[in-house]
C-alpha cells in the first residue's frame, strides 16, 4: 500500500518548499510532487513604473540572486532600448557575475549541500593521520592539511556536541544508511565546510568591489556600469585579482579534491542514474566574450533526452509558461511576452496533501517545445558536452577519467553536484582573463563604461542570461514609456515546476521517481536530491497586492 511522505519545508535552501511523495512497500517513490507554498507578486508590483527602476526592485526577488536578476532586468531594458554597452562594462559585469557564481557555488556545496553527503557524527571518530593520507591522495597539496587541524576540528565539533548547541548541524539525519563516507572523509571536508565560511566572505568582497555592496549591488545602469572610479583605480583592481587568487586556490586544493572523495565513495549512485530528472536541458549563454553576445563562456543551446550526439540551438519563441496545476487563473500557454500573473489559489486537501490532480504549487509550469527542462550548471555542462566546447569537454573528460566513471554518470544527483563544482574551477581559472583586459583596455586610453540612451515610448525585450542556478530570463513590454507587463522565469520555475496539462511532472518531480528511502522517517535521499538542484524558492514568499499593501504573514513551524 502507498503512503505519503511530506518534507515540508525542506531546509537549507532559498525560501519555501514542500515536497510531497508516495512510496510502496520496498519504500520506493512512486510519484512526487513539488509545491512552492507562498506566491511571489512582483510581476504586479513593476506595471506602471519607470523599466529603468525595475532593475533594482527585481533584484529583492532573492537575497543571494541578486545580482543575476539586476542583470537579467538591465539585459531586458537594453534589448528594447536598443542600446549595447561598451566593452568595459561588459568585463566589469563579468567580474563581478563571477564573484557571485564563485561565492554562490561554494556556499552550496558545502554549507547547503554537503551534510547530505557527510555525516558530521561519523567524522568525530575519523583518525586525523588516515585523514590526512586520504587529503593527499586526491591533491599533493590539501587545503589546510594536517593532522593538528583535524583534531582541532575534531575538538571544535565535540564541543558542538557536548554544549547541545549544534547550530547549523543539528535535527539532521546522522547515522542514516545512506551517508557513505568513511570517518576520515566526512572529517576531511567538514573540516572545509568550516573553512568555507571564510571563503564565501571574500567572494561577497569580491563582489563588492565593482557592484558597491553585496548583496544586492547597485553599480549596473541601462548601457552600462557605474563603477567609473573603481574601474579605473589600480588598487581597487588589485583587490579583486588578490580575493580572486585566494579563492581560486581554495577551489583547486579543497572543492575539487572534495568531490573527488565524495564521487570515489557515491559512483554506484551514479551509475545507477539516481536524481536523473527529466534528462532534457536548456541554457541561455552566460558570461559574454564579446559585446553582441555571440560567444560566452557559458553555452547557449538544448540537448534533448540526453542525446549528446546531436545538440540542438535554442529557439526563443519554444518557451512557455502554463498553470494548468498552478495556482493561477486561466489554462493556456502563454510565451512569457504575454503572461499572465492572476493568482487563483484552491488550497490543500482535507488531510492537507497537495490535491495533485488539480492545482498545488505557487510555481507556474515553464516548457521548451512542450516539454520540461531542467536548467542549472549540469544543464551548461550537458550542453557544452554536447558542442564540444573546448573548455568544457576537456574539464569534464579529464575528471571522468580521474574517477574512472563514464559519461553516463552526469545524469544524476552525483552529477549535478559535480557540473557546479567544475563550473567553478572553470570560473576560477577564466576571470583573471577578463580582469587584463579591463586593464589592456584602460592602458590603451579606452576607459568609457556607458552608452546614452533613452526610454522608448513603446517597445518589448527580453534578458537572457545565466544565473548560478539556471536560465533566467526576464521579459517586459513598455507603454508610454513605463511597463505594462513584466515576468520573470527564474531557474527554480523551471526546476521546481510543477505537472503541465498533459500530466507530465517538472524535474524536481521526476528527479525522485524510482529512488529508495533507506528509512522513511529520515528522507536523506529526498533531501540530497532535491537539493543538488540548489532550490530558490525566496521569488515565492512575497504576499502583496497591487497597491502595495499586506495581505497576510505566514510562518513555517
Amino acid at each position: 500500500m502507498a503512503k505519503r511522505i511530506v518534507v515540508d519545508p525542506i531546509t537549507r535552501i532559498e525560501g519555501h518548499l514542500r515536497i510531497e511523495v508516495e512510496v510502496d512497500e520496498n519504500n520506493v517513490i512512486r510519484e512526487a510532487w513539488s509545491c512552492i507554498p507562498l506566491w511571489r507578486g512582483f510581476e504586479v508590483i513593476l506595471k506602471g513604473r519607470d523599466p529603468r527602476d525595475a532593475g533594482l526592485m527585481t533584484q529583492r526577488f532573492c537575497g543571494v540572486c541578486t545580482y543575476s536578476h539586476y542583470e537579467a532586468s538591465i539585459l531586458a531594458c537594453e534589448n528594447a532600448f536598443g542600446v549595447t554597452p561598451p566593452p568595459n562594462a561588459r568585463l566589469v559585469r563579468n567580474l563581478i557575475k563571477s564573484s557571485q557564481y564563485l561565492t554562490d557555488h561554494i556556499m552550496h556545496f558545502y554549507h547547503l549541500h554537503g551534510l547530505d553527503w557527510a555525516d558530521i557524527v561519523s567524522a568525530l571518530s575519523g583518525d586525523p593521520k588516515k585523514a590526512v593520507e586520504l587529503a593527499k591522495s586526491v591533491h599533493p597539496d590539501p587545503w589546510n592539511c594536517s593532522e593538528t587541524h583535524y583534531r582541532a576540528v575534531q575538538k571544535r565539533l565535540t564541543k558542538f556536541v557536548k554544549s547541545g548547541r549544534l547550530g547549523p548541524f543539528a535535527n539532521a539525519y546522522w547515522g542514516n544508511p545512506s551517508f557513505k563516507l568513511s570517518p576520515e572523509a566526512n572529517l576531511v571536508i567538514v573540516s572545509h565546510y568550516l573553512d568555507a565560511l571564510q571563503i564565501s566572505k571574500i567572494g561577497a568582497q569580491m563582489q563588492a568591489i565593482f557592484g558597491g555592496k553585496n548583496p544586492h549591488p547597485q553599480s549596473l545602469v541601462v548601457g552600462g556600469v557605474s563603477c567609473v572610479m573603481d574601474i579605473k583605480d589600480a588598487h581597487r583592481i588589485g583587490e579583486y585579482l588578490f580575493r580572486l587568487k585566494e579563492v581560486k586556490k581554495f577551489v583547486d586544493t579543497a572543492y575539487i579534491p572534495d568531490l573527488l572523495i565524495a564521487a570515489s565513495y557515491y559512483k554506484d549512485e551514479g551509475l545507477a542514474g539516481i536524481g536523473a530528472s527529466v534528462k532534457n536541458y536548456l541554457s541561455y549563454g552566460g558570461f559574454p566574450l564579446d559585446d553582441e553576445w555571440h560567444q560566452t563562456l557559458l553555452p547557449k543551446g538544448v540537448v534533448k533526452g540526453a542525446d549528446l550526439a546531436n545538440p540542438l540551438p535554442l529557439d526563443e519563441k519554444k518557451i512557455t509558461e502554463e498553470v494548468a496545476h498552478s495556482w493561477y487563473a486561466g489554462e493556456e500557454k502563454l510565451h512569457p511576452y504575454d503572461g499572465k500573473t492572476e493568482p487563483h489559489y484552491t488550497g490543500l486537501d482535507a488531510d492537507r496533501h497537495v490535491k495533485g490532480d488539480e492545482k498545488y504549487s505557487w510555481c507556474k509550469a515553464p516548457r521548451y517545445d512542450n516539454l520540461p527542462y531542467e536548467v542549472g550548471p549540469l544543464a551548461r555542462f550537458i550542453v557544452g558536452y554536447a558542442q564540444g566546447d573546448k573548455r568544457i569537454k576537456p574539464l569534464v573528460d579529464s575528471t571522468l577519467k580521474a574517477t574512472g566513471l563514464p559519461a553516463k554518470v552526469l545524469f544524476s544527483t552525483l552529477g549535478r553536484t559535480a557540473a557546479r563544482g567544475l563550473e567553478t574551477k572553470l570560473l576560477a581559472d577564466y576571470t583573471e582573463t577578463w580582469v587584463n583586459q579591463l586593464v589592456a583596455n584602460l592602458k590603451a586610453g579606452d576607459d568609457r563604461t556607458w552608452t546614452r540612451c533613452e526610454v522608448p515610448r513603446h517597445a518589448q525585450g527580453r534578458g537572457l542570461t545565466e544565473a548560478p542556478r539556471g536560465a533566467l530570463g526576464h521579459w517586459l513590454k513598455i507603454q508610454d514609456k513605463v511597463i505594462s507587463n513584466y515576468q520573470a522565469v527564474v531557474p527554480s520555475t523551471w526546476n521546481c515546476s510543477p505537472r503541465d496539462a498533459e500530466k507530465v511532472r517538472g524535474p524536481y518531480e521526476e528527479s525522485l521517481i524510482g529512488t529508495r528511502l533507506a528509512n522513511i522517517e529520515q528522507p536523506l535521499e529526498i533531501l540530497r536530491t532535491i537539493h543538488s538542484f540548489d532550490p530558490c524558492m525566496a521569488c515565492a514568499v512575497h504576499v502583496i497586492d497591487s497597491r502595495g499593501k499586506e495581505i497576510g504573514r505566514f510562518k513555517v513551524l
